[in-house]
């Protein structure tokens, strides 16, 4: 390979087979112009800012902002381990009144930044903090963020006692509003299991099963905050009022037990709903929730759902 003299302004790097041309006419060839000298400011002190333009816009906004957000979140855990950097995927919005144009989405990020600097994590203290800054920042009287992250949590087999991770999905959603108390919803989305109590009624031996989806939502009294650990307290109750939890690891021994851990609290979908409301609607921390349970048929095709919607205010 040898390099030949340069020709209109084009070098070219010749082998055996064919000649190549420099990486600059290559990129024109596909396209690329030179750059336009233009005439408008680069400055940003001399740029027109359009998204702070004052009118009548004819309409207020309830949210304007970003999402699909992800960034790194620190979870804070009873359940070893006990801090944990996972990624949150976040939703930041603002509202936005009717006579602003826009808002600085940018100013969203640099809150977010800020707030990882300050070790951002998934505490509703951290989080409330950084959904009053966005309004503050943007000079709108709401915000709200919603972020949805995974959690791990240690789980050791029944029998043989060998441990392994589980994880669950994690939501928190915090509405600021100036002169009220944030409004705070959490869930929690679960994998259980569930035996058919139909099945071991009419069956000779054995009863089929199936892997449970169960989706916890609870939002806390006005006023009130969440307890530090909501987390594990909504894990808690669907795994108690489940057939049997999953474990990551299981022996034979640790299969018997599971096995027939789940033969002994058979569960439809409607009795799970049922027993999820039941502990919720003790706890006197929730105000308002929703329950839903999809179970996988392990016969059918289809899947079967249930809901309950509750709130205790009314």
């Amino acid at each position: 390979m040898q390099k030949v003299q340069q020709n209109n302004r084009i070098s070219r790097v010749v082998n055996d087979s064919f000649i190549m041309p420099d990486k600059a006419e290559r990129l024109r060839l596909f396209g690329s112009v030179d750059p336009i000298q233009g005439d408008k400011p680069v400055r940003k002190e001399e740029m027109q800012d359009l998204q702070n333009s004052k009118n009548d816009f004819l309409f207020g906004l309830q949210q304007v902002g970003i999402d699909q957000v992800k960034y790194p979140l620190d979870v804070i855990s009873a359940k070893d381990p006990v801090r944990l950097s996972s990624i949150g995927t976040f939703r930041l919005t603002t509202s936005l009144d009717r006579e602003s144009k826009g808002i600085n989405m940018s100013r969203l990020m640099e809150q977010l930044q800020h707030s990882r600097g300050e070790g951002l994590s998934d505490r509703i203290p951290d989080l409330v903090a950084l959904t009053q800054r966005m309004a503050e920042q943007m000079n709108q009287a709401k915000a709200e963020l919603k972020v949805t992250y995974p959690w791990f949590y240690e789980r050791t087999a029944p029998v043989t006692g060998l441990s392994g991770l589980n994880h669950s999905l994690a939501t928190v959603h915090v509405i600021w509003e100036a002169g009220k108390s944030p409004v705070l919803r959490t869930g929690l989305h679960i994998q259980i299991t569930t035996l058919c109590p139909c099945s071991k009624e009419i069956s000779e031996y054995s009863a089929h099963n199936q892997r449970g989806s169960l989706r916890i939502q609870v939002q806390a009294n006005p006023g009130d905050a969440l307890p530090g650990y909501w987390k594990e307290e909504l894990l808690n109750v669907a795994e108690s009022n489940a057939s049997s939890c999953l474990y990551p690891i299981l022996k034979r021994p640790d299969e018997k037990r599971v096995t027939e851990r789940a033969y002994e609290n058979p569960r439809f979908v409607e009795d799970i709903v049922r027993l999820v409301a039941a502990d919720l609607y003790e706890k006197h921390w929730v105000n308002k929730f929703k329950v839903d349970c999809k179970n996988e048929e392990s016969i059918h095709q289809h899947d079967a759902v249930a809901r309950i919607v509750y709130d205790k205010s009314r």
